[in-house]
């Protein structure tokens, strides 16, 4: 039987000179065949739809010291961009393992790896939460060589409208980094209490405005399903008192935002889980590095390696977090709140 040609789809056409909407950036989607397009916008200081670049990458391998042959573990896969870095380093006799709970990006992540060359023999992608590197101790001689844990989420998902992650974008309001897993933060607003929810964002964000955020968030939480809608409930709460700064607004609202992303995801506990853990799967001399965005997850980092150096552990650990760079932060914007800090085990 003859297959029936199929009429030629056009791609939808957008209004403008350049597109705006994340799916209308095609281009910017397929940096293989459009290298020349990405690369002016990373040359702009922007981050290409549908990407991530990966942050402070020399601070990184410098503190972890990949060598040829080592054994290694990237905890939070995302777009890929330290991974590759490490296995330049650890290749050809080098292994590494690449963890993500997203099961929306680890399958993209996981493609366009395996087609640069990267096959299961090198890289051992494996989808679950950091929390249970446990789980590999048993595929490995005796430990790891390094690890990398690189907190927070990712440009995908952040630009994403369809993961409701960002108040700059219209969408349903997740937050999950799993969204097979838990309840959407839409859910979670519709049965939380007033108080629960100044606690939350009081713990989770340092909000100073955390009671009449919650109080606004809670009269009107029937109607707030998507980003936007949350969005102007915190903005007018805010103006409600009296006249704030545009600056002071869009800080706190980037603040309930991550406030409600970590109860959701349940992050605090996981990387607690992750901190203890480590002490189990590195090799003695063994390296971690943690990348972490905000001060709830670097107060943990630093309590946790000082604690394992007091107790003979790590036998060295960094005593002040390291910055990227102003040459950094200027190319890459979302580089800025970086705090990174290393471990060795004794």
């Amino acid at each position: 039987m003859t297959d029936i040609p199929q009429p030629h789809k056009r791609r939808p056409r957008y209004q403008g000179k350049h597109p705006r909407r994340f799916e209308e950036k095609y281009k910017e989607h397929n940096p293989e065949k459009y290298g020349e397009v990405v690369q002016k916008v990373i040359e702009g200081g922007k981050t290409p739809a549908g990407t991530h670049r990966p942050i402070m990458v020399d601070q990184v391998l410098n503190a972890l010291d990949p060598q040829q042959g080592h054994t290694g573990i990237d905890a939070t896969l995302g777009y890929g961009g330290h991974a590759v870095e490490l296995l330049k380093r650890i290749l050809p006799d080098g292994k590494l393992f690449a963890l993500d709970a997203d099961p929306v990006e680890i399958v993209k992540t996981g493609e366009r790896l395996r087609k640069q060359g990267y096959s299961e023999r090198e890289l051992v992608i494996r989808r679950f939460n950091f929390a249970g590197i446990l789980k590999l101790l048993g595929e490995t001689d005796g430990g790891f060589d390094f690890i990398l844990a690189d907190l927070g989420v990712s440009s995908m998902q952040l630009d994403n409208p369809a993961r409701g992650f960002s108040y700059k974008h219209e969408g349903p309001l997740d937050l999950r980094l799993n969204p097979e897993k838990g309840q959407p933060a839409s859910a979670l607003i519709q049965k939380i209490s007033e108080d629960a929810l100044a606690e939350i964002l009081r713990c989770n964000s340092d909000e100073p405005h955390s009671e009449a955020i919650a109080k606004a968030i809670c009269e009107n939480r029937k109607k707030i399903t998507t980003t936007t809608a949350l969005t102007q409930t915190v903005e007018a709460a805010l103006l409600a008192g009296y006249e704030k700064p545009e600056t002071e607004i869009t800080r706190s609202i980037r603040r309930v935002f991550q406030a409600l992303r970590i109860e959701v995801n349940d992050e605090f506990s996981a990387l607690e889980q992750f901190l203890r853990n480590l002490p189990f799967v590195l090799k003695s001399g063994g390296r971690v590095v943690v990348l972490s965005f905000h001060s709830g997850e670097d107060s943990r980092v630093e309590k946790a390696f000082t604690e394992g150096l007091a107790a003979g552990v790590y036998g060295s650990v960094s005593f002040k977090a390291e910055t990227p760079d102003a040459v950094e932060c200027y190319a890459n914007p979302r580089a800025k709140s970086t705090l990174l800090r290393w471990a060795q085990k004794a």
